[in-house]
């Protein structure tokens, strides 16, 4: 979408702060704190994915990245008791059906499962579990590396970072040290939530602070080790939180440059201790991405966690900012299905994600971790069936 063609999209009568913001966004100027608030409290998803696709085209034209992938869940099993999760288990809920702990042969049976395939990615996160600490993981690493040494491996939320380095008593910067010499490349970005205190105390109080979040990616991008960033949105959060969280974001990325992709996550309801809080419409997931694209202007990319969100919303974010909708999966994680997410069986094989991507003109192309292209598939799997989004 070219300056002309979305001044046209704007030439209604508007509002005049929207209007600011736009002529801004046109510019490539930044926008500020209270004008995000705007965006929240005034911006129709017409207006702001228009806004966000500009901005997606400006940086990526109609490229769209994915990439091939595997999750490793250690366990659920966790200290921790936040109340939005239906997925960990207190250690004295260990024996119950759906709590597990995989042990170390296990863990090296799964990644064995992977050799001669094009699998390029091992994603590592699970509960905080008093017994799989620092140096258990580290070594645990290096025998992945061992078993496939070309493989990336992004492993560790800020949580669990923050408390295998308080228990093997070192610093941040030890601890993911320690983890890199080891073979660990980058961090995923949970464990953010919202960085709002007042939420946090609410919803998460026994985890990780904001700041001790911020203080680990920071510390990770400083010893060379790139990061992604996440935002828990839609449960008791207001806007003006949605914005202080991409503020504090978006002030460390100009600091560190260090942050890959900002990937917002719907809260989802089911089987927690806030199920009674409604979810957000798919019109509110739409426009959360779509001003995260404006506000994040120092990301390189915007993540549709399609497990999440389910493919039929992915695919349409696609037109609302978002330039990447994660990877092949496998049917490997569980976080997102044990809390009611539309995907109960989290997998799509490459010919589906290409599928996807090019039913809706947008160019599919596999990277690795830190978004070096690997394959291009525009010349692949032909649709002949054009999605109506």
């Amino acid at each position: 979408m070219t300056a002309p063609q979305i001044e046209l999209v704007l030439s209604k009568d508007l509002d005049q702060d929207l209007r600011k913001i736009a002529d801004k966004v046109i510019a490539g100027e930044r926008i500020t704190f209270d004008e995000g608030v705007i965006l929240y409290k005034k911006g129709e998803l017409a207006f702001v994915g228009a806004l966000a696709n500009f901005i997606r085209e400006r940086k990526h034209g109609d490229n769209t990245y994915f990439n091939k992938n595997f999750h490793v869940e250690p366990t659920n099993i966790c200290v921790f008791d936040c109340k939005f999760c239906a997925y960990s288990k207190l250690l004295r809920e260990k024996t119950e059906y759906d709590a597990w702990e995989l042990s170390e042969e296990q863990i090296i049976e799964k990644v064995k499962s992977y050799e001669g395939t094009a699998v390029t990615e091992v994603h590592i996160v699970g509960g905080v579990h008093p017994k799989m600490g620092l140096h258990y993981f580290a070594n645990l690493i290096k025998k992945i590396k061992e078993i496939r040494p070309d493989i990336h491996v992004k492993a560790f939320t800020a949580v669990e970072l923050e408390y295998m380095c308080r228990k093997a008593k070192v610093s941040y910067r030890e601890g993911l040290q320690i983890l890199k010499d080891h073979g660990q490349n980058s961090l995923p970005g949970g464990g953010a939530e919202i960085f709002a205190e007042a939420i946090r105390e609410e919803i998460c109080k026994d985890k990780c602070t904001s700041d001790e979040w911020l203080e680990i990616h920071q510390t990770a991008h400083e010893i060379g080790m790139p990061s992604n960033a996440t935002m828990l949105y839609g449960h008791i959060e207001s806007f003006e939180d949605r914005v202080d969280h991409m503020n504090r974001l978006r002030e460390l990325q100009d600091k560190t440059g260090g942050f890959n992709t900002f990937i917002p996550l719907k809260y989802r309801n089911g089987n927690n201790q806030m199920s009674h809080v409604e979810e957000v419409s798919v019109i509110e997931d739409l426009r959360n991405y779509a001003i995260a694209r404006i506000y994040m202007d120092n990301f390189p990319h915007l993540k549709a966690y399609w497990p999440m969100i389910g493919r039929d919303t992915a695919q349409i974010s696609l037109s609302y900012g978002v330039n990447d909708i994660d990877g092949t999966i496998d049917d490997t994680t569980k976080i997102y299905s044990m809390a009611g997410a539309e995907e109960q069986n989290p997998a799509m094989t490459t010919e589906q994600l290409v599928k996807l991507i090019k039913q809706v003109n947008r160019k599919p192309l596999e990277r690795d971790s830190i978004y070096n292209i690997v394959k291009d598939y525009t010349n692949e799997f032909e649709t002949k069936e054009a999605s109506p989004y």
